[in-house]
């Protein structure tokens, strides 16, 4: 192997998911850049695999990239690797892959289990289009302008959730699709893998008592052609979890009375 870009899929829990063919390419290349050199040393111990790893995540990605494509253009070869799954998917390896293009450096991909793929598979929502849309971004601004984005959105669309922002960002659907049908799938490969088929508002009351757990995919329902006309106290409730999310009684009426057609002075009135 020389001067080469692998980028080796691992396991999203279950190790027994790892292919011989990614081993074998752990053990061949001269260095592995990892997103959490810890999480993948467990990794490497389990298969019996001892080799040099460098670290490349978010915050050393165009630095370390720099100093990742010099090694291989001087003929090593490097295996990318995430803490689960296909890297350079919702994952910063996205850039080193774009950079050893720009390079003329080759990449050949050995593919592993990828989240939302499986979670597709098994939530039994509609497969046939989808969109992919990872995480939300943390501030609110920008999370409530990617789903105004979403709201005419017909496929079906695919989420990533850590279990303590998962009841903002069920609130957040719901504020902005209404009671749309959703699968959670969560600790996917795992002991627990668990695929919840409700809707929005029980999934809400549900894990409003009961606390997430594990990593979760979202399969959100796209808008259907007739899609139910919302009422007037389908916005009030709308606009009654932004202000429980921390806006302000005005601007929830104004951004939910922009969603619907809705009064705003109606939807003030009534969260009043």
């Amino acid at each position: 192997m020389s001067g080469k870009l692998y980028v080796v899929g691992t396991p999203i829990g279950n190790l027994g998911d790892f292919s011989p063919r990614a081993v074998d390419t752990l053990e061949k290349v001269d260095f592995i850049a990892a997103e959490d050199t810890r999480v993948t040393l467990k990794l490497l111990n389990h298969f019996g695999i001892k080799k040099e790893m460098v670290s490349y995540f978010e915050h050393n990605k165009r630095e370390r990239g720099e100093i990742i494509t010099s090694r291989i253009l001087a003929g090593e070869a490097c295996a990318i690797v995430t803490d689960a799954g296909m890297p350079a998917i919702s994952d910063p390896g996205e850039d080193l892959v774009k950079l050893c293009h720009e390079l003329g450096i080759e990449v050949e991909s050995v593919p592993g289990p990828t989240a939302f793929a499986t979670a597709l598979a098994v939530s039994g929502m509609e497969t046939g289009r989808f969109t992919f849309e990872g995480f939300l971004s943390v501030s609110k601004k920008s999370r409530r302008e990617h789903l105004e984005e979403l709201k005419n959105e017909k496929r079906t669309m695919v989420f990533y959730e850590a279990p303590h922002k998962l009841v903002n960002t069920l609130s957040d659907f719901y504020s902005a699709f209404g009671n749309r049908n959703i699968a959670l799938v969560r600790e996917l490969t795992k002991i627990h893998e668990e695929v919840i088929r409700t809707n929005l508002s029980d999934a809400l009351k549900r894990y409003e008592t009961e606390k997430p757990k594990g990593e979760f995919v979202l399969i959100l329902e796209g808008k259907k052609e007739q899609e139910e006309e919302i009422t007037p106290e389908r916005a009030v409730e709308m606009a009654r979890a932004l202000v429980e999310d921390g806006m302000s009684v005005n601007a929830a009426a104004k951004e939910i009375a922009s969603q619907t057609g809705i009064k705003k002075n109606e939807i003030y009135k009534a969260l009043l």
